[in-house]
């Protein structure tokens, strides 16, 4: 009788899904400092401890509030976490402190987005927290505005793998 109950158990496990979705543009992958966990589970994280400048421009964004456009926030990427990324104007809005001046890994993800054409907007946390209209108002103008076409698509190579800027 246990063998049994034993083996219906694993037939019931068989069918299970896993439940961790990839990220939405790339298979799986820790990225970004996660240190251990799943990418998901580090966005999730992130999600719960946002800075006070990412909660007040949540606030502005969620919602459908600005331009009838759906932002999601600490959206996993490939490889990256997005603070905030509206997928219909392909729109990653970024807000950085002060860590984030000339950082390098800013530009290799920078890249990315540009290789997927995404476009990437950095606005600092002094500018959300002193004029979130401004910068509500902006984003909606960039998100109405099509981006430019793209020189070097997915997966289409350049010349030599220098990237043009």
């Amino acid at each position: 009788m246990k063998a049994a109950g034993q083996a219906r158990e694993g037939k019931a496990r068989e069918g299970k899904t896993d439940k961790r979705a990839p990220p939405p543009l790339a298979g799986g992958g820790w990225g970004e400092g996660a240190g251990g966990t799943s990418l998901l589970a580090h966005a999730r994280t992130m999600r719960r401890g946002a800075t006070p400048a990412e909660r007040k421009l949540w606030q502005g964004l969620r919602g459908h509030q600005v331009g009838g456009l759906k932002f999601r926030r600490q959206v996993p990427l490939g490889w990256y976490i997005a603070d905030f990324y509206c997928s219909s104007a392909k729109l990653v809005i970024e807000v950085d402190g002060m860590s984030h001046l000339d950082a390098p890994a800013d530009a290799a993800r920078d890249a990315w987005m540009a290789e997927h054409s995404i476009r990437v907007v950095r606005v600092s946390n002094r500018a959300v927290l002193g004029n979130l209209e401004g910068i509500l108002i902006a984003i909606e103008q960039l998100a109405r505005t099509p981006p430019p076409p793209n020189p070097h698509p997915p997966g289409g190579g350049g010349s030599g793998g220098a990237k043009a800027n």
